[in-house]
């Protein structure tokens, strides 16, 4: 493993989660990341608005009391899950490109993955979209720490003589919305499509552009 991918994983994977109580004892942390994916099924679901913190107590199996353990209101657990999520983006997509023989290769891997990723985390999409408005910050952290570190990971890839110079910054914002509405079209709303036979045609753009030749 590299030292790259080391700090990111250990930055990424941390058991602290922004937003809330910290736990002390591993039955606490368990509890907590049971808090955390029920909220992610109750807002999924039903949306910011309609999510009430009894359910999310009681799809956690946790007394409502148990959860203003860890946390002090809706917007709370809210904020925290998509820091929580976002950190789980950031690292699953990491692996697969660190997994990859070159970049080009990891953009192409990224592009599968991430569909795939979406149709298995349907709720991420509706809570990063309903962040916009429920909690704008969360919402531009999200983005802001997962292009910086794309456009981190690009320079990296020039500097190992595996894509042209340009503007990584710029290039790591178009790719990511690539992958975004990528993932919105043929993992959220349609599973009929092939992840390779788009991943094929995301990398064709990626890697050739669209200048005729």
């Amino acid at each position: 493993m590299t030292k790259e991918r080391k700090a990111r994983s250990k930055a990424d994977a941390s058991p602290q989660v922004a937003g809330a109580k910290e736990p002390r004892t591993e039955r606490g942390r368990r509890t907590l990341r049971l808090i955390l994916a029920a909220a992610a099924q109750e807002f999924g679901e039903r949306g910011y608005h309609d999510a009430a913190i009894a359910r999310i107590a009681q799809h956690a199996d946790v007394a409502i009391g148990s959860f203003y353990t860890y946390f002090d209101s809706k917007e709370a657990v809210f904020r925290a899950l998509v820091d929580t999520m976002s950190a789980e983006l950031r690292l699953a997509m990491t692996a697969v490109i660190v997994a990859a023989p070159d970049r080009l290769a990891g953009e192409r891997a990224v592009i599968a993955a991430f569909i795939e990723f979406s149709r298995k985390n349907k709720a991420l999409s509706r809570i990063i979209a309903e962040a916009a408005f429920v909690s704008e910050d969360a919402y531009r952290r999200h983005y802001d720490r997962l292009a910086k570190s794309y456009a981190a990971s690009l320079t990296k890839a020039f500097g190992r003589g595996e894509m042209s110079d340009g503007d990584m910054v710029v290039r790591a914002w178009a790719i990511i919305g690539m992958n975004i509405f990528l993932g919105l079209r043929f993992g959220v709303w349609d599973e009929s499509a092939d992840p390779a036979q788009i991943a094929d045609a995301g990398i064709a753009l990626i890697s050739e552009g669209l200048r005729p030749r």
